[in-house]
């Protein structure tokens, strides 16, 4: 390990790991310095983007509290992972669901996104809403449908799921296919996974730049009372992992860069007005201090540059 390209405090981040390991500092590095095998592919994978950091504060973290929920449990578990679009997560659950398979647990690793209406039902979902985006805010997803889908899965170790496409109805998208998996552990994934609903004060306030109008206050108010729907899958989960940055406002650049990077490899992607009225919803659909208030058990905070300033237990 590195010390000189760790910025984040290390003695939160030992509590962190007595926690989900009972180890030392010394010996959790130790024991990580054996697995060759492991982080010699987590370097193949990020290639240029390989950062240490996310070495030692995030992923081998969340490797090693999965691989011991499964081999102290037998029952079929939940994981959510929490984080705002653009950091990262899509990416850091493909690789940590190839890990598990090199440790013999087959885990899968599905976005709330997936779970999306299908587009008859979306297009009365997101009617009027104020920033003429076509998905993304709490109402928009199937909540009977992911609730119906991880109970049978715990039931009978079949997992049914759809797979949204984006790039279906000209960039609106829509269900693709569905497709079947039998993990042992399930992680769910979302922007505002874990998030639950605030008074009625906290709508109406927020720091953001333009101030937020009237019709997005009332439609807050629309959203506050689709959160409650979601209040059913969160208390599935045995644990969530939350990944959150130290300013809501560098989503805006993670996002964009996120979108320009997917225009250049597929050729399709929110720009123009429809990037700035997506991520105008990011900031104004919810309150920004829910993201601060999520039954997280791990909290991960990054800096605008992605480098982690905090690795520690959410207590």
């Amino acid at each position: 390990m590195k010390l000189e390209k760790i910025k984040f405090p290390l003695d939160k981040y030992e509590k962190l790991i007595k926690d989900i390991s009972e180890m030392k500092l010394d010996e959790w590095i130790n024991f990580w310095g054996n697995q060759r095998e492991i982080l010699s592919y987590v370097s193949s994978f990020y290639k240029d983007n390989y950062r240490d950091d996310w070495l030692w504060g995030v992923i081998l973290p969340i490797l090693y509290d999965i691989y011991t929920l499964k081999k102290y449990s037998q029952r079929r578990l939940v994981i959510g992972l929490s984080a705002l679009p653009g950091t990262g997560k899509t990416t850091l659950g493909l690789l940590i669901e190839r890990l598990l398979l090199k440790m013999d647990i087959k885990a899968t690793v599905v976005s709330l996104d997936d779970f999306y209406l299908p587009s008859s039902e979306m297009n009365i979902a997101i009617k009027n809403n104020p920033w003429n985006v076509s998905r993304g805010f709490p109402g928009t997803h199937s909540i009977n449908l992911i609730e119906e889908k991880i109970l049978e899965w715990k039931n009978t170790g079949k997992f049914n799921y759809p797979v949204f496409d984006k790039s279906l109805r000209n960039g609106l998208g829509d269900r693709s296919y569905w497709k079947l998996d039998f993990p042992e552990i399930l992680i769910l994934e979302g922007w505002f996974l874990g998030v639950n609903k605030k008074s009625s004060q906290s709508i109406l306030k927020e720091n953001v730049e333009p101030p937020l109008y009237k019709r997005e206050i009332e439609y807050r108010s629309k959203i506050q009372k689709n959160l409650n729907d979601y209040l059913k899958i969160w208390q599935l989960f045995e644990k969530i992992w939350q990944i959150r940055p130290k300013d809501f406002s560098y989503m805006n650049k993670w996002k964009s860069n996120q979108e320009n990077e997917m225009l250049k490899i597929k050729g399709n992607a929110l720009v123009d007005n429809q990037l700035t009225n997506f991520l105008r919803m990011l900031n104004c659909s919810i309150p920004q201090e829910c993201f601060s208030e999520v039954n997280s058990k791990y909290m991960i905070i990054l800096n605008e540059n992605r480098e982690l300033i905090s690795v520690s237990l959410n207590i």
